[in-house]
């Protein structure tokens, strides 16, 4: 087999191939480590590189599988880690010149379950500064370009890890999403990115937040499952933690979806969205019917949804970032200056106000989804646009007034707490990727992961290679 074919391979066929000591874990991580070298300095996704110790935990997975022992779920796969998730030993900047040169001294909590799981780092992906805003540039690394035409954006902030998917760089990435980060790239990039509910993916020791989760990215809905069942799973540590065990997404996901109702909207109930993507999701409505499903169009009232995300995001940066900006204002962008002082000049009033109105908004989701089992809208308002562009300003003729305005499509179903997959739908006249976004019941995750499945299977979309390997 070609390398290229190889670095291909769905991640599930990897494993059994390594399951099977038809490769080892070196052949499949020195492919990739090729792929790597030949594709990267046209896209720049993976801003560091750990060859070298990728090698030698191969080397170490080769020596287990001949003892006939496994390192676990993931055993002998490349992975890559978001520069937002710390990794002890290898530097992680989080997309900014203030921590260009911090080397952690431990894990994040997911790059912890994936080496736990057998996965063989082989770097860090690109991200925005602090992983503010869906455009992946900063200035410690530059822009990461979008791999089916490099004059445009890959989406972000997980855009490092869609891209190196997208190119068959690694097989599995994490990544994280708290207004799309998740599924915004993926969506831009042809690939799969699924934000689950809080807590299905622990979060840090002691954290309460739910707005931003870690989650799964690949480039089938078969490797999301795989990957979701290493890193979910209950975490004593995390007060949000859910317990249902990791492994229930192993299970198979096929599904008779005949009768299943679904809502469909195109436009999200009224938000303004490109031309290019409604013509795609319009021409793909049809295979929601064709699988069985019963699909009405229809979508819940969340227009509260942006004073809340707006008012509670800021909060959050205020408290995470906010001690940072009086010494390093000069080296922030100037949209995360923006809305770490929103988050600063927020009264407990406001604050309170955000928290009712998501209280609200989880309520109408709920009575909403009780009548539709799934949701289906948009993932992106827009299709890609020019990597010198640090967001839209408009969309169909409607100005965005900030730099996040243009992703409420994503940040909506944040904001609700509901699972949300992002899987390939179609491209544009001019090739560039759009996907469709699938929202679940409440905890719903292997429910989403079905009728994604189905829809994948249905269209196939999601196997067309973008021009950056050629």
């Amino acid at each position: 087999m070609a390398l290229a074919d190889l670095c291909f391979l769905d991640a599930v066929e990897m494993a059994r191939l390594l399951a099977r000591r038809e490769i080892s874990a070196r052949e499949l991580v020195a492919a990739h480590l090729t792929q790597i070298e030949r594709v990267n300095p046209r896209v720049n996704a993976i801003v560091t590189l750990t060859a070298e110790q990728a090698m030698a935990d191969a080397a170490v997975a080769d020596g287990l599988t001949a003892l006939g022992q496994t390192g676990g779920l993931l055993h002998g796969l490349p992975v890559a880690h978001k520069d937002l998730h710390e990794t002890k030993g290898v530097r992680t900047t989080y997309g900014s010149p203030i921590f260009a040169d911090f080397v952690p001294d431990f894990d994040s909590v997911a790059v912890r379950r994936l080496k736990a799981a057998g996965a063989i780092s082989l770097g860090k992906t690109n991200t925005p500064e602090f992983g503010l805003g869906s455009q992946t540039f900063n200035p410690v690394f530059g822009a990461t370009r979008n791999p089916y035409d490099l004059t445009k954006t890959c989406g972000g902030s997980s855009g490092g890890a869609a891209v190196a998917l997208a190119c068959g760089m690694v097989p599995i990435a994490d990544g994280s999403d708290m207004g799309g980060s998740l599924r915004n790239p993926a969506n831009f990039c042809n690939v799969v990115g699924f934000r689950c509910s809080p807590g299905r993916m622990p979060g840090p020791a002691g954290s309460w937040a739910t707005l931003s989760v870690d989650g799964p990215m690949a480039r089938t809905v078969g490797d999301v499952a795989l990957l979701l069942a290493a890193m979910a799973g209950l975490d004593p540590a995390s007060p949000i933690s859910i317990s249902e065990p990791g492994e229930r997404f192993l299970a198979p996901l096929d599904r008779d979806f005949r009768g299943t109702r679904i809502a469909w909207s195109s436009d999200f109930g009224g938000l303004p969205v490109d031309a290019r993507v409604k013509a795609v999701l319009e021409s793909r409505r049809g295979v929601f019917a064709d699988i069985g499903c019963r699909v009405e169009e229809a979508c819940p009232d969340l227009s509260d949804a942006y004073e809340a995300f707006q008012t509670l995001r800021a909060a959050g940066l205020a408290e995470t970032r906010g001690p940072l900006l009086a010494a390093h204002r000069g080296e922030m962008k100037e949209a995360a200056v923006w809305n770490i002082e929103k988050g600063l000049a927020l009264s407990g009033a406001e604050i309170g106000r955000a928290n009712r109105l998501r209280a609200q908004l989880f309520q109408t989701m709920k009575t909403f989804m009780d009548r539709y089992e799934f949701l289906v809208v948009p993932v992106n308002q827009v299709p890609p646009f020019p990597v010198e562009m640090e967001y839209p300003t408009e969309i169909a003729g409607v100005p965005m007034e900030t730099y996040i305005d243009w992703m409420k499509s994503c940040y909506f179903i944040t904001i609700t707490g509901h699972p949300a997959i992002s899987v390939p739908c179609g491209f544009t006249p001019d090739g560039l990727p759009v996907g469709v976004q699938i929202i679940g019941r409440y905890r719903n995750e292997f429910g989403v992961l079905q009728l994604a499945k189905a829809f994948e299977s249905a269209t196939g979309v999601g196997r067309r290679k973008p021009h950056a390997v050629d």
